[in-house]
């Protein structure tokens, strides 16, 4: 499989040079990485020509990396049947920048693109309904960023004496709790909840 995964990066860095930045291959699959600028045109690519034919569209998903000046890495999975080959393309993108919508592409990319945006809040150019589909109705925030407060702003629940939906601060129902990820073999070094009683007798 590494050897077919091979030619295929050899045949795809030279047929496209301009369109791929560089290409890896880890745990039996091919990652090529592209930027905004030429995402459309590998894609079509990818999917049409005669050596790839990747024409099924898996996922897209992100990272975030706030260190670093491009925040974001935009994944895209794609699998051809007809060569039993996966292909991941990957590209670093700004906060402020705006990937190309694959939707004219793969219309399974609608769905994909809405859960990226709403999740991370990577704007998508030319998608045809860019709205939020997991979080509620006026959720401020991306739940996926690495500076989204672990608990949130406020939550959601029915109020049966209202009969409608109400929107609260959160609440915690317990504190945090401190993991010291210790062996169980080796003790602890302070004194744990209950022990007070065996030392007593």
């Amino acid at each position: 499989m590494t050897e077919a995964l091979q030619e295929l990066a050899a045949t795809i860095t030279l047929k496209q040079a301009d369109l791929v930045l560089s290409s890896a291959i880890a745990f039996d699959e091919l990652t090529l990485t592209t930027n905004a600028a030429h995402l459309a045109a590998l894609v079509e690519y990818l999917r049409d020509d005669a050596t790839c034919q990747f024409s099924t569209l898996i996922d897209i998903t992100a990272v975030d990396y706030p260190e670093r000046p491009a925040r974001f890495e935009v994944v895209y999975h794609f699998l051809s049947m007809y060569r039993n080959q996966r292909i991941r393309l990957k590209l670093a993108l700004r906060e402020d920048e705006m990937v190309p919508s694959l939707v004219p592409l793969f219309p399974a990319a609608n769905w994909f693109e809405r859960e990226v945006f709403d999740m991370f809040g990577i704007l998508f150019s030319n998608h045809p309904d860019l709205r939020r589909i997991l979080t509620d109705y006026g959720f401020r925030g991306h739940p996926l960023r690495k500076d989204f407060p672990t608990t949130g702003y406020v939550e959601l629940r029915y109020d049966e004496v209202q009969k409608r939906v109400v929107y609260e601060p959160v609440k915690l129902v317990q504190e945090y709790r401190q993991f010291d990820f210790m062996s169980p073999w080796e003790g602890a070094e302070y004194i744990l909840p209950g022990d007070q009683k065996a030392e007593a007798k």
